[in-house]
C-alpha cells in the first residue's frame, strides 16, 4: 500500500472518530475507485459510524461516504449533492456530446474531480451530479461544452432521464467465473479479461478484484475501466451443447 492509500485510511478513521464522538455528520468527496476499493476494506472497522453511500441515485458510480446516522446524530440530513442539467441554447445546433466532452469542459473550469459525480446523458442534455457548493460555480461558468454554447440549471427533482437504464442480455459461458462473463459481455479474449484483473481494472461492488476465477453471485455489480459496467442475475439454463447462459443487465 502507497503513501497515498495509508493517507486516506488514516482520514477515513479520524472522519468516523469524529462523526461518532461529535454526533455530528461528516462527508467525503465524490471517491475514485480505488478510494472507494479502501474503504470497503475498512468497512466493517468504520461501522461504528453508521457510513452510508451515495452518489445521488442509487446506480450512480461515483459516490460520497456519509458518516453519521439520525440515531447517532439525533437527526437526519441529506447528502450535499446537486444536480444540474447542462442543455443547449439552441437545441438543433448541439451537437452530441460525449461524457469525456462534458467532463474536459468541467475540468477546464479548474474544478477538482472530487466535487463532481456522474454525468448522465440523454440525447443532446446531460445531467451532472456535483457537490452542492461548487453548483453556483459551475451554473455561472460553464457556458459551452466543445463547440455548443450551453445553458445551465437547477435540476429541481432528479429526472428521469438521469436514472441509469438497464439492457438485459444473455450470454453462454462454460461457467459462472468472473473473467468468463466479462469476455462474452465485452467481446474479449479470455486472456483479456484476465489482463484486466491484472491491471487492478475490475471492481465487484465497488471492490478491487484480482480473482479472476472467482464465482459471480447474482445482483453483483461488475465495473470494468474502460468498459463499462453490468449486474450478474443469475444462470438461467443450459444449451444443448451444454453452455450456461448467463443473464446479466448491462448499464446504458
Amino acid at each position: 500500500m502507497d503513501s497515498e492509500d495509508i493517507l486516506w485510511k488514516k482520514r477515513l478513521g479520524e472522519l468516523a472518530d469524529k462523526a461518532y464522538n461529535n454526533s455530528q455528520y461528516l462527508f467525503t468527496g465524490f471517491l475514485s475507485a480505488s478510494e472507494l476499493d479502501i474503504y470497503y476494506q475498512m468497512e466493517r472497522e468504520l461501522s461504528y459510524a453508521a457510513v452510508t453511500v451515495f452518489g445521488g441515485t442509487a446506480d450512480c458510480e461515483r459516490v460520497m461516504l456519509r458518516f453519521g446516522s439520525e440515531e447517532l446524530c439525533g437527526y437526519e440530513e441529506d447528502f450535499p449533492i446537486a444536480c444540474i442539467e447542462i442543455a443547449p441554447l439552441v437545441e438543433k445546433f448541439g451537437e452530441e456530446l460525449s461524457h469525456r466532452d462534458y467532463l474536459g469542459a468541467l475540468m477546464n473550469l479548474g474544478i477538482e474531480r472530487s466535487t463532481l459525480g456522474d454525468i448522465v446523458i440523454a440525447g443532446k442534455h446531460a445531467f451532472l451530479f456535483c457537490a452542492e457548493k461548487m453548483a453556483p460555480y459551475i451554473l455561472e461558468n460553464l457556458d459551452k461544452v466543445r463547440h455548443t454554447n450551453v445553458n445551465c440549471r437547477i435540476a429541481e427533482t432528479v429526472p428521469e432521464s438521469t436514472i441509469t437504464h438497464l439492457e438485459r442480455r444473455t450470454v453462454q459461458v462454460s461457467a459462472a467465473r468472473a473473467d468468463s462473463i466479462i469476455s462474452k459481455v465485452y467481446n474479449l479474449s479470455r486472456s483479456g479479461s484476465v489482463d484486466l484483473f491484472r491491471a487492478k481494472k475490475v471492481l465487484i461492488n465497488g471492490r478491487v478484484s484480482e480473482n479472476n476465477a472467482g464465482q459471480l453471485k447474482p445482483g453483483e455489480t461488475v465495473s470494468v475501466r474502460g468498459f463499462g459496467r453490468f449486474r450478474f442475475v443469475e444462470i438461467s439454463g443450459e444449451t444443448r451443447k451444454g453452455k450456461l447462459n448467463a443473464a446479466v443487465d448491462v448499464f446504458c
